[in-house]
């Protein structure tokens, strides 16, 4: 109930626009969000870095209404790659395909993300596609399988595309994304679906989350291409770690991925085992649609946020 709730208030545009323009909101959402610019973005990614942490910038932003804005966020992304590069940086950029166009123009965004896409591999960094509703996933998974063909599947692929362990088609996804050797980050998925597409329970979920990261863990040449595990769930770790140990996959070949701001303590624990953890780093204006899927997702975010809104 409380996930239908807040995913229900990340469509309402009044108070989406109440929310990005009233200077007390940002104070309640800093723990998630980096920052409004860049160099806020990339200041959060030195830190982690710091820490030995990898990092992917993800600039908000999604269903842009117009090719021009589509366009400023080709320009956006292509700046942060740069960025990022000089300053030596191990993090890639994170996009959802509507940011660049897609509801405008298939062709359009596929250009743009071919651009990124170039430009990545040129300075030895990545672009990871974020996954959207059920309107995108078929074309979504097809342009990443695409995209990642041509500029090099593999360990020096430049692509690497999200796929939701809640929805019954992922499994077949998995396996013709390991065949072209593109890269998956496997999470739990983020949106309201029905249920005739997306498994409705929990545990449910939780079983098929198994499943598939074991299909991307599989160490023989039908298994995944340095997948990226986005989880904060403890047993989802431990189930992980117990495949790793068992079939022999070293840390070099996967990595855990968690959100900002969310279960810190966890993201250093896994560092300090020499586990890769890569923290998805968020920053810009259009911080709200993002901002509540994340109060969605755990119940101990809404408690922080509470926690916050009676101080």
């Amino acid at each position: 109930m409380t996930r239908a709730f807040f995913l229900f208030l990340s469509q309402r545009p009044g108070l989406r626009r109440w929310m990005e323009t009233h200077p007390s909101a940002r104070r309640l959402t800093r723990r998630f969000i980096a920052g409004e610019t860049l160099e806020e973005g990339l200041e959060a990614c030195a830190r982690l870095a710091a820490e030995g942490i990898h990092t992917t910038l993800d600039h908000l932003g999604e269903n842009v209404a117009t090719a021009e804005q589509a366009a400023q966020a080709r320009e956006t992304y292509l700046n942060v790659l740069d960025r990022i590069a000089a300053r030596g940086l191990p993090s890639t950029v994170s996009l959802k395909l509507t940011h660049l166009g897609f509801d405008l123009s298939r062709e359009m965004a596929v250009e743009h993300l071919r651009a990124l896409a170039a430009r990545a591999k040129s300075l030895g960094s990545r672009v990871e596609i974020d996954m959207e509703d059920r309107r995108y996933t078929e074309p979504t998974v097809r342009i990443a399988e695409s995209i990642g063909r041509e500029f090099g599947g593999g360990e020096f692929g430049c692509v690497r595309v999200a796929i939701q362990a809640y929805l019954y088609r992922s499994a077949a996804d998995i396996d013709s994304l390991n065949r072209a050797k593109v890269m998956v980050r496997l999470c739990k998925g983020a949106y309201i679906e029905p249920p005739e597409i997306a498994i409705p329970h929990k545990r449910d979920v939780d079983r098929n989350y198994v499943a598939l990261m074991e299909k991307l863990l599989d160490p023989s040449p039908q298994g995944g291409t340095i997948p990226g595990l986005a989880t904060h769930d403890e047993r989802m770790i431990e189930a992980a770690l117990a495949y790793v140990n068992k079939r022999g996959v070293g840390p070099e070949q996967f990595e855990f991925q968690m959100l900002h701001g969310i279960r810190r303590d966890l993201q250093r624990k896994l560092v300090s085992e020499g586990w890769r953890v890569r923290v998805y780093v968020p920053w810009g204006a259009e911080w709200y649609r993002y901002f509540m899927r994340r109060l969605a997702e755990r119940p101990a975010n809404v408690l922080f946020l509470a926690r916050n809104l009676f101080r």
